[in-house]
C-alpha cells in the first residue's frame, strides 16, 4: 500500500490556508501590522518568489496588488506606506523560523517588496511567507546556493524564455512546478508590450501596446496573475534577464525599432527604457545591485553553487550596437552586442573560474546559424551572427573554460549545437554547447519542425537537434556529466496536456560535445 504525500505545488499553494492566521498570531507576525494596512483585503494576487540564491541567503518578492489590472498601474492600493513582514522557516509548517523581518511597501515602487535575507544555511532548503495587515501570503519554497567552496554532488535547474500571455496557456510552468530543481533561469520575453487579442480568451491588458510606467505595471500585473507562473516562482528561487519585449520588439541599447512612435527620438526612447526598466525590477526577485538607475540597469551578474557551476547572467540588449546595419558592416572587429565593460567583466571572470561547469545564460542564438541552402548564407540580425567578431572572442575564450554552455531563449524553438573554434569549418575543434529552450507559449502550439528546419540541419552540421514544440529544459549536472532534457507539451491552446522529453542530450565532463540519448 502507497502512502499520499501532497507533491510541493499542493503544500505550496495551500500553505496559507492550512497555517492560518492564528498560527501567525503566536509567530511575532501580527505585530508590527499597520491599521491601514488591515483593510486591504486579498492584496497576495500576484503571488509571491524568491531569487539570486547566495550561500547565506536570497531575495524574497511580492507585490501588494488587490487589483493587478487597475488601469493607473498602482494595483488598487491606497497612497500610503504598507508594513509588510516576511518569514522564513526551516520547514513549511513555520515551526522553526530562522529569520523575519518588515518591509515598507510604497506607492513610488507600485508596494513591491524585495527582502535581501542574510544570516542562512548554505546548500539548505526553506519556506517563507508575507503578512499584510491580516492577510497572509501563500507559503513559497527556496533553497540557498551551496557554501563557497563546496564541492557538490549535484545541480538541477531548468531554463525557459517567451511567455506570450495571448498565445497559450502556461501549461509547462505546471508541470515544471512538479520538478525537483535547485534554480529556474528565465532568460527573456517575460511579458510582451504588443496589444492585440487573443483567441483563447486571454488577451492583452492593457489592450494597446504599452509605452509608460503605468502600462508596463499593468501589463506584468496581468501575466503574474497566471496561476501556474505564480506556481513556479513559489516552488524555486528564480534568475531572471530580460530580452526585447519587456521593453520593445528588437531594441538595441538606445536604439528604438524602426516605426513611427514617437520613441525615434533616443531621448524618448531612454525615457520609455526607464519606465520599462522599474516596473521590470517592480516585479522581479532582483536584489538592490539590479535597481534600475533611469534608463540604465546592471543585469548581468554571476551566481556560483559550489565549485560545480558558474552561472553567468548576460544582458545582450542594453549595449549592443544597432543591428540594422549593411552587411559591409557586419563584421567590423569594434562591433559589440555585450558593451566593452560587460564583455571585459566576462572574460575575466571565465579566466579565474575554478568551476567544473561554466554557464552563459543569455538571449539570443549564439551558435551560427545559416537560413539558406547552397554557397549563398543568410543570418539572422537579431543573433550574435551579427557580431561575428565579439562571438568570435568569447568563443575563444570558452575554449580555455572548463566544461562551458551556453544556454539561450529567444527563438521558439528547442536546438542542441555544439560551438565549434571554427563554425566554417565542421572538422575543426568543439569547445563547448549550446542549449537553446523554446518558448512557454510564444508562437502558439507550435510544432515538431517546420519547413525549413531540415535546410538549418544541413547548413549547420554543428546543429544537431531541432523541435518547435512549448515547453523547457530540465538540466541536471554532476562532477561528471550534464544532463539535458527537452520538455515539451502537445499544445498550449486548451489546458490538461501532459509533458514529455522530446530529447535529451549528455555533456560529458572535459568530453566537449553532445551526446544524445
Amino acid at each position: 500500500m502507497h502512502s499520499h504525500r501532497p507533491n510541493r505545488r499542493q503544500v505550496l499553494l495551500a500553505g496559507s490556508a492550512a497555517l492560518g492566521a492564528a498560527a501567525l498570531g503566536t509567530s511575532g507576525l501580527a505585530s508590527a501590522a499597520g491599521a491601514g494596512a488591515s483593510r486591504i483585503r486579498e492584496p497576495f494576487q500576484l503571488g509571491i518568489a524568491s531569487g539570486d540564491p547566495l550561500p547565506d541567503g536570497v531575495v524574497l518578492w511580492t507585490r501588494l496588488a488587490p487589483e493587478p489590472l487597475s488601469e493607473d498601474g498602482f494595483g488598487g492600493m491606497p497612497d500610503q506606506i504598507v508594513p509588510v513582514q516576511w518569514q522564513v522557516a526551516a520547514d513549511e509548517r513555520f515551526s522553526k523560523i530562522v529569520a523575519e523581518g518588515t518591509e515598507q511597501a510604497e506607492r513610488a515602487s507600485a508596494h513591491s517588496v524585495h527582502a535581501e535575507v542574510s544570516g542562512l544555511q548554505p546548500g539548505a532548503e526553506y519556506f517563507y511567507r508575507f503578512r499584510a495587515g491580516d492577510e497572509l501570503s501563500p507559503v513559497g519554497r527556496t533553497k540557498t546556493a551551496p557554501a563557497p567552496g563546496a564541492s557538490p554532488e549535484k545541480f538541477s535547474f531548468a531554463f525557459a524564455s517567451c511567455q506570450n500571455y495571448p498565445a497559450g496557456l502556461y501549461t509547462a510552468y505546471q508541470h515544471m512546478a512538479e520538478e525537483d530543481l535547485d534554480l529556474v533561469a528565465f532568460l527573456g520575453d517575460y511579458i510582451y508590450e504588443s496589444g492585440g487579442t487573443s483567441a483563447i480568451g486571454r488577451a492583452h491588458v492593457p489592450a494597446h501596446e504599452i509605452m509608460n510606467l503605468a502600462d508596463y505595471r499593468t501589463r506584468l500585473g496581468q501575466y503574474k496573475t497566471d496561476e501556474h507562473l505564480q506556481a513556479a516562482h513559489a516552488a524555486f528561487p528564480w534568475a531572471v534577464v530580460f530580452d526585447d519585449h519587456e521593453v520593445e520588439n528588437n531594441w538595441a541599447g538606445d536604439i528604438s525599432q524602426p516605426d513611427t512612435e514617437p520613441d525615434q527620438d533616443p531621448a524618448v526612447f531612454r525615457q520609455r527604457r526607464a519606465q520599462a526598466f522599474q516596473a521590470y525590477y517592480e516585479h522581479m526577485p532582483l536584489r538592490r545591485a539590479q535597481r534600475p538607475d533611469g534608463p540604465d540597469i546592471r543585469i548581468h551578474r554571476r551566481l556560483t553553487f559550489g565549485d560545480l557551476v558558474d552561472v553567468h547572467l548576460l544582458d545582450t540588449r542594453q549595449y549592443r550596437d544597432d543591428q540594422e546595419v549593411p552587411p559591409e558592416q557586419v563584421d567590423d572587429p569594434e562591433r559589440t552586442i555585450l558593451g566593452a565593460e560587460q564583455r571585459k567583466w566576462l572574460l575575466d571572470n571565465l579566466s579565474g573560474s575554478t568551476a567544473r561547469w561554466n554557464v552563459l545564460a543569455q538571449q539570443v542564438f549564439f551558435s551560427r546559424r545559416d537560413f539558406t541552402e547552397g554557397d549563398e548564407d543568410s543570418f539572422s540580425d537579431d543573433a550574435w551572427d551579427n557580431y561575428p567578431a565579439e562571438r568570435n572572442r568569447i568563443r575563444d575564450q570558452l575554449a580555455n573554460v572548463s566544461n562551458p554552455v551556453v544556454i539561450t531563449g529567444d527563438v521558439h524553438a528547442n536546438y542542441a549545437a555544439d560551438i565549434k573554434a571554427d563554425f566554417e569549418d565542421p572538422d575543426s575543434a568543439t569547445v563547448g554547447v549550446e542549449l537553446v529552450g523554446t518558448s512557454i507559449s510564444s508562437g502558439g502550439n507550435g510544432s515538431d519542425q517546420n519547413a525549413g528546419d531540415a535546410v538549418q540541419l544541413k547548413e549547420n552540421p554543428h546543429i544537431k537537434f531541432i523541435n518547435r514544440q512549448r515547453g523547457y529544459v530540465r538540466n541536471t549536472l554532476t562532477r561528471d556529466a550534464w544532463t539535458a532534457d527537452f520538455r515539451v507539451v502537445d499544445q498550449v491552446t486548451t489546458p490538461g496536456p501532459d509533458i514529455s522529453d522530446r530529447a535529451t542530450f549528455t555533456i560529458r565532463n572535459g568530453e566537449p560535445g553532445l551526446i544524445e540519448g
